[in-house]
C-alpha cells in the first residue's frame, strides 16, 4: 500500500482541506471539503472529464488533511494555503478579479447583486467578498432574499401596485413607498452584519425589531422578523477557529497516544484564523506518559521559534501543573522577549479548541499505524521470522488469527477473531460470535473457551484455513482456559500466546514467565496492532447489537406488530429514533396501513391519523 492509499483508507467523514503533493514534495493542489473522506476518493474513484484532472491526479504523491469543525473554516484554511503556496493546479483560484462578491448597491433603495471584483469601478457599492465556491455564494443568496426583504428589481415593474416578490415576502416594495427610509435602512443594516459574520449581533438586532413592533401590535411585520431570527439562529455557524477578533495569535497542542505511539498536533491561530497543522511523532522508549512527551515537545519546538514566529498564547490540554505553566511562560516570555501566555484553564472554548487539536492528532496517528504496518508488510520475512525465533513457534506465522471479548456485565457477550495474513488485516476472513454459555453471568473465560472451540471444531473449519498462529487477548489465566480446549479436541500443538494490555507481555501455554519484546520493535507493534482490531471489531459488533436490542424492546411493545413487520422495519431504518420519526404515509408503504398507524400511534400518541 503506497502513502496515498495510506491516507485514504483513514479520511474522516469530516469538514477540511486537503493538500495534494508531487513526488518532489511540492503541493500541487489544495481543495475544501465538507467531507472529507467523499471528497478525496472522488478523485481516484472515477475517469475523470477535466483534462487539468487528468494531467494532475498521476501526479499525486501524497495527501495531506487539517479537519475542520464547519466548511466555512475550510473554505478560509483553503484560501490562506493557496494564498501561501500557489499550487500549480490551483490556477483559477489565485486571480481573486475572477471570484464573485456581494454588493450592496449605491441607490436611493440599495439592492444586493453579485459581481466580480473585476467589475468594480462600474458598479458603486459596498464590496463582500470574495467567494471563492460560487454554488455556496448563490445558496447565501438565496438565504439572504429570504431573511432580508430588499429591492429586487431594478426598476419598477407596475406604477401603482408591487410585484409577486412582496406577495411571497422577497420585498417590501420600497418601489411602492410601502416601507420608509428608516425601516428600509433596518434591513439593510441586518444584510451587512450577515455579509460580516456578526450573526449574534443580527440576532439581538432581530430580536429588538420583534419586540418594537409586537408593542404597537403590528403583528405582521413582527412576525416577519421573528421568522428571521429562528433562520438565522438555524443557519448561524459558530466559527471557533475564525474570529473577528484579527489580534489573536495562538497555538493550540493536543497528544493523542495508543500503546507506545504518541502524537502531538498543533493547530495554528494566525490574526484569527485557523492557518496550519503541525503533527508530531514520539516514540522514544523514555517518553513513556503524556506528560514528558508535551514537556518535551514544548522545550524542543519552541527553542527553535524566532520572536515574530512566536504566539502570544498557547493554549495546552490540562496535563501539567499550574507551576510548570507558569514556568514555561516565564522561559518563552524571556526567550521572546515578550509576554507569552500558557493557559490549561477549562473553559468552553478552551475544550472545543483542544477537541479539534485532537481530532487532527487521532487521524495523523492513524496514519502512521498504516505506515508502520505497511513497513512490517514490506519486512514481513524479517519480522515473521523474528516472532518465530523469539517464541520457538513450529511454523512461520504467515496466518495469525486473534481473539476478543466484549460485553457489558455480562449482557450481550460478544467475539470477535480478526485475520492477518503476511501482517496485513485480511477482512474478508473476520469474524463475530454472538456467545451462548454465559448470557446471565459474566465470564471471559467460559466466553473464549466457547468461542475457540466453535472456531475450530465447527464448520468454519471447511471454509477458513487453519492458522499458523493464535493469539488470545488477555493473560495466563486466559491463555490456560483456552488450552484446556485444545487438548479436549487434539489441537495441543496449536502455537497458541496471549497478550496481556498491562506491560504488553506475551505468555506461551504452560510458561510463568513472558516473552518480552523490545517496546520499539516491529514485531510488538505488529502484536498491538492485531489486538486492537480484534478489540474494535469486538466493541463495534457490541455496539451494534445493543442498538439493535433496544429497538427490538421497543417495538415489541406495539400491540399489532408482527414479528416479520418488526423485521422489516428494523431492516428499513437506522433505528428506534428513525422508525419514531417517520410518518405514518411512509410507515405504511413499507409495512402496510394498518400496522403502519399503529406504529405511528405508539411514537405519536397525541396525534390522530
Amino acid at each position: 500500500m503506497d502513502e496515498v492509499q495510506q491516507t485514504l483508507a483513514i479520511l474522516p467523514d469530516l469538514s477540511g482541506s486537503y493538500q495534494f503533493f508531487d513526488e518532489n514534495g511540492e503541493i500541487i493542489y489544495v481543495g475544501k471539503a465538507k467531507n472529507l473522506k467523499k471528497r478525496v476518493h472522488s478523485y481516484f474513484n472515477k475517469t475523470h472529464d477535466s483534462p487539468k484532472l487528468r494531467i494532475m491526479v498521476p501526479q499525486i504523491a501524497k495527501i495531506q488533511f487539517i479537519i475542520t469543525d464547519t466548511e466555512v473554516e475550510a473554505l478560509i484554511l483553503e484560501s490562506h494555503l493557496i494564498k501561501k503556496y500557489k499550487p500549480k493546479y490551483n490556477v483559477l483560484l489565485k486571480d481573486d478579479k475572477k471570484f464573485p462578491y456581494f454588493v450592496i448597491t449605491e441607490e436611493e433603495y440599495p439592492r444586493i447583486i453579485v459581481a466580480r471584483k473585476a467589475n468594480i469601478n462600474k458598479i458603486k457599492g459596498k464590496y463582500f467578498g470574495p467567494y471563492t465556491d460560487s454554488r455556496a455564494m448563490y445558496s447565501t443568496l438565496d438565504l439572504i432574499k429570504k431573511l432580508f426583504p430588499l429591492k429586487q428589481c431594478k426598476t419598477p415593474k407596475f406604477k401603482n401596485r408591487p410585484c409577486l416578490y412582496y406577495q411571497i415576502g422577497r420585498c417590501s416594495a420600497p418601489c411602492q413607498r410601502m416601507v420608509s427610509p428608516e425601516e428600509y435602512k433596518e434591513i439593510l443594516k441586518g444584510v451587512e452584519l450577515f455579509l460580516t459574520g456578526k450573526q449574534h449581533e443580527l440576532i439581538k438586532q432581530l430580536k429588538l425589531e420583534m419586540e418594537k413592533y409586537a408593542q404597537k401590535q403590528d403583528y405582521e411585520k413582527a412576525a416577519r422578523y421573528r421568522d428571521s431570527y429562528f433562520d438565522v439562529q438555524k443557519t448561524m455557524e459558530r466559527q471557533k477557529v475564525v474570529s473577528e477578533n484579527t489580534n489573536i495569535n495562538q497555538d493550540i497542542i493536543a497528544i493523542y497516544s495508543e500503546s507506545n505511539l504518541f502524537v502531538v498536533s498543533l493547530l495554528m491561530i494566525r490574526q484569527g484564523r485557523l492557518t496550519d497543522k503541525k503533527d508530531f511523532e514520539f516514540t522514544n522508549l523514555a517518553l513513556s506518559n503524556e506528560h514528558e512527551v508535551l514537556t518535551t515537545f514544548l522545550k524542543e519546538y519552541y527553542t527553535l521559534l524566532s520572536e515574530l514566529e512566536m504566539p502570544k498564547t498557547i493554549l495546552l490540554p490540562g496535563i501539567l501543573e499550574k507551576e510548570e505553566v507558569s514556568l514555561y511562560s516565564q522561559w518563552l516570555t524571556q526567550k521572546s522577549g515578550k509576554n507569552v501566555k500558557i493557559s490549561s484553564s477549562v473553559t468552553k472554548r478552551n475544550i472545543e479548541m483542544i477537541s479539534l487539536a485532537e481530532k487532527n492528532a487521532k487521524f495523523y496517528l492513524e496514519k502512521l499505524k498504516l505506515e508502520k504496518l505497511n513497513e512490517i508488510q514490506r519486512d514481513y520475512n524479517e519480522v515473521g521470522s523474528y516472532i518465530q525465533e523469539k517464541l520457538g513457534l513450529k511454523k512461520f506465522p504467515y496466518i495469525v488469527e486473534c481473539f476478543d471479548i466484549s460485553h457489558i456485565q455480562g449482557t450481550n457477550t460478544v467475539a470477535s477473531m480478526v485475520t492477518f495474513e503476511n501482517g496485513m488485516p485480511k477482512k474478508s476472513k473476520y469474524r463475530k460470535f454472538k456467545v451462548r454459555s454465559t448470557e446471565s453471568k459474566p465470564d471471559d473465560f467460559k466466553s473464549m473457551q466457547e468461542v475457540v472451540e466453535r472456531r475450530y471444531t465447527g464448520k468454519l473449519t471447511e471454509s477458513l484455513p487453519m492458522p499458523d498462529l493464535i493469539i488470545i487477548d488477555g493473560g495466563k489465566g486466559q491463555l490456560s482456559s483456552v488450552m484446556e480446549v485444545f487438548e479436549r479436541i487434539g489441537m495441543e500443538n496449536q502455537d497458541v500466546v496471549s497478550l496481556a494490555k498491562r506491560l504488553e507481555e506475551v505468555f506461551k501455554p504452560h510458561k510463568s514467565q513472558p516473552v518480552i519484546f523490545p517496546i520499539n520493535s516491529p514485531a510488538l507493534y505488529f502484536f498491538q496492532r492485531i489486538r486492537d482490531e480484534a478489540h474494535r471489531f469486538a466493541i463495534t459488533y457490541h455496539r451494534n447489537l445493543r442498538s439493535k436490542k433496544a429497538t427490538s424492546s421497543a417495538l415489541d411493545e406495539i400491540k399489532g406488530l408482527s414479528s416479520k413487520n418488526r423485521d422489516i422495519l428494523l431492516k428499513e431504518f437506522k433505528g428506534i429514533k428513525e422508525i419514531s420519526q417517520a410518518s405514518s404515509e411512509l410507515l405504511a408503504e413499507k409495512i402496510g396501513r394498518r400496522a403502519g398507524n399503529a406504529v405511528y400511534k405508539f411514537f405519536n400518541p397525541k396525534v390522530t391519523t
